[in-house]
């Protein structure tokens, strides 16, 4: 990853909640692990209450996934952010096993805190994507997306320089 003057870069996306949950705010941070790899951290408020599924999807836990594309775009209230494509998928996996593919995050009171590794790509490499958080929760098994429903909230990935 190329340093700054201060530093090694930091990797992040700065997440912000679209026309279905404005009030979504957050970061995520991508850091290399020793050894390879990447260890990834998010720090979410506003996040809608569980509300379980009656004939239907429950709200919550809710997936988060790494996208195709770095656009956040808004191009229909309804259904949000579809510009930022499918699921990042360099090596064409079935769903469950993308690289995008994360942990669903739990709300506790709209706030979310959760850390993991994983070694299916470096830090420098998801810069120019973005994160999306889904209104329901990653089932893992359909294909192609995991059944996660409308997309909440959504950051792109950028370098940042350390200050």
């Amino acid at each position: 990853m190329p340093a700054t003057k201060n530093g090694p870069a930091i990797i992040k996306a700065k997440i912000h909640g679209g026309p279905l949950r404005p009030q979504i705010r957050g970061t995520v941070t991508f850091t290399r692990a020793k050894g390879g790899g990447t260890n990834v951290s998010v720090f979410v408020t506003g996040l809608p209450p569980y509300a379980p599924a009656n004939n239907g999807n429950p709200v919550g836990p809710h997936g988060f996934h790494l996208h195709e594309y770095g656009v956040c775009e808004i191009s229909n209230r309804n259904d949000p952010f579809l510009t930022s494509g499918g699921h990042w998928n360099p090596k064409k996996q079935p769903h469950g096993n993308h690289a995008g593919d994360f942990p669903v995050l739990f709300s506790n009171n709209g706030t979310a805190k959760m850390s993991f590794y994983t070694n299916k790509f470096e830090p420098k490499d998801v810069v120019g994507h973005s994160v999306i958080i889904h209104m329901n929760p990653d089932d893992y098994r359909t294909q192609p997306s995991g059944d996660s429903g409308k997309r909440l909230a959504c950051g792109i990935i950028k370098r940042y320089a350390r200050k």
